[in-house]
């Protein structure tokens, strides 16, 4: 069997290299965290499949912690309630598991935060509009060119590969990071 490892390590090590040129955009993904969470609002997360792994992430690290032991933080994971998915996929349709939500959970003063590897979710993209509609800020992780959901969003970062496993390792890293910012500027 030929070497797989090396190959995979030097395109994540290009694709997280990559990633640096968007330091503004982190930075205003950043403050707008920091802002909801410090005005009393809260960050909910949305995704699909591996994306939804990654939304649920970021969500317990909020209401958990991170690397700091400090008080919860106001987060919710649209994708952990598994009733309410159903409930909303088979009275609605799975394209507005998310959106029904967004309309029922978010206030002004909210962060709604996305993940799509592809950004051509229809969840996604109603999410995203739902929350124009609310005056909720939004952010969306993306990669492969942003599909659909490029410019739909307050603030974004789109990972430059069209990997699925690529660009979820890049998510994971830019909420490691977003999450230490926050961690730093709420509880220093």
């Amino acid at each position: 069997m030929e070497p797989v490892l090396p190959k995979l390590v030097e395109n994540a090590c290009r694709t997280l290299q990559e990633l640096a040129a968007q330091e503004d955009a982190f930075q205003k993904i950043a403050v707008a965290a920091v802002a909801t969470l410090k005005s009393g609002g809260k960050i909910l997360t949305c995704g699909n499949g591996g994306s939804a792994a990654d939304a649920m992430h970021l969500a317990e690290e909020l209401v958990g912690h991170f690397r700091n032991h400090r008080p919860a933080l106001p987060a919710i994971s649209l994708v952990a309630d598994g009733t309410l998915l159903t409930c909303i996929g088979n009275d609605y349709g799975f394209d507005q598991v998310f959106s029904r939500q967004v309309e029922g959970l978010a206030n002004k003063n909210d962060l709604l935060v996305c993940f799509s590897s592809s950004g051509n979710s229809p969840n996604i993209l109603r999410a995203l509009a739902t929350a124009r509609g609310k005056g909720v800020k939004s952010v969306a992780l993306l990669g492969k060119g942003g599909g659909q959901a490029r410019g739909k969003a307050d603030f974004e970062i789109i990972v430059a590969n069209s990997d699925s496993g690529r660009i979820q390792e890049a998510h994971t890293l830019v909420l490691h990071a977003l999450l230490e910012v926050i961690e730093r500027e709420i509880t220093p």
